[in-house]
């Protein structure tokens, strides 16, 4: 906890000028470096898209939704998410994007709460200039415990043992999302699988940031970027095909009038120049999430 880029670069420069002085892949000691130091795209926001994508594997099957009494899928779920770092901030980033309105924010300093709905971007915006989420234009500063207030999905995304036997009870929220390290202690999952509440475990949903960090290993290791090797190939292809399919069409009907064109569409035409790395990065996440659920 509280590291960054800059943290895990100077453990990798510190290991790679002392015992990895003569190893070649001395900077694949450590993961989450900046992408001029051997990191890779997408590593920051990993973990929080991987709990956006482990919720997303559950929330969308009729069976488990049913089984916690809601509907399926992001549309008019609420959530509440409980602190705002790295990986609460994108897990609401993500969630607000397919859907989903977060009514409150906890942090250590205190609470805040909109039951109409808080934009995660400028609350970001608002704790960077102000180094807090409180005071923000937003919301309102919530008495008591936000843990407790009623919602679809509760994400602790702060510290261990936040929720025990003693105030699982008073936990409202059908799923729990367990975006930090061990939040709910085994007594409290108890409780909750007595209440018929879905919790979505740490061991699965905060896997986004190590499987990322595995990526980035392999990328050190290999000393090249995701999609070098492939970039230009894909992209010729896909313009050859576009080639194909105008040339298949102009057979069939003639070129009345001059060649018949044939433009992408929209989405095609955003991954016709073929996979970056953060494309191969996001696509491998999720995959790796879906398979894993």
């Amino acid at each position: 906890m509280s590291t960054g880029e800059r943290e895990m670069a100077w453990m990798a420069d510190t290991y790679s000028q002392t015992a990895g002085h003569n190893d070649i892949n001395a900077f694949a000691c450590v993961t989450g470096k900046p992408i001029s130091q051997g990191g890779i795209h997408g590593r920051i926001s990993a973990t929080g898209r991987g709990v956006f994508h482990g919720i997303e594997n559950f929330i969308n099957e009729a069976t488990y939704m049913s089984a916690v009494g809601i509907t399926p899928g992001f549309q008019d779920k609420t959530f509440i998410v409980q602190g705002f770092g790295n990986v609460g901030l994108h897990s609401t980033r993500y969630l607000h994007r397919y859907g989903a309105r977060c009514i409150g924010v906890l942090e250590f300093d205190g609470s805040i709460f909109n039951p109409q709905g808080i934009d995660p971007k400028e609350l970001e915006e608002w704790k960077l200039a102000n180094g807090t989420i409180m005071g923000f234009p937003g919301a309102e500063t919530y008495e008591g415990n936000l843990l407790y207030e009623k919602c679809d999905i509760l994400v602790p995304a702060a510290g261990e043992k936040v929720i025990n036997k003693h105030n699982a009870p008073l936990i409202k929220a059908r799923i729990i999302a367990e975006g930090a390290n061990g939040p709910c202690t085994p007594e409290a999952d108890k409780v909750f699988l007595a209440n018929d509440q879905l919790v979505i475990p740490d061991l699965y949903l905060n896997a986004g940031g190590v499987t990322v960090s595995y990526f980035e290993w392999l990328k050190n290791l290999n000393h090249v970027s995701y999609g070098r090797l492939t970039f230009k190939w894909e992209r010729e292809s896909n313009y050859h095909l576009l080639e194909s399919v105008q040339e298949s069409l102009e057979r069939k009907f003639g070129k009345m009038g001059g060649r018949i064109p044939v433009t992408p569409s929209a989405d095609f035409q955003n991954r016709i120049a073929g996979a970056s790395e953060k494309d191969i990065v996001h696509s491998g996440l999720s995959y790796t999430m879906e398979r894993s659920a």
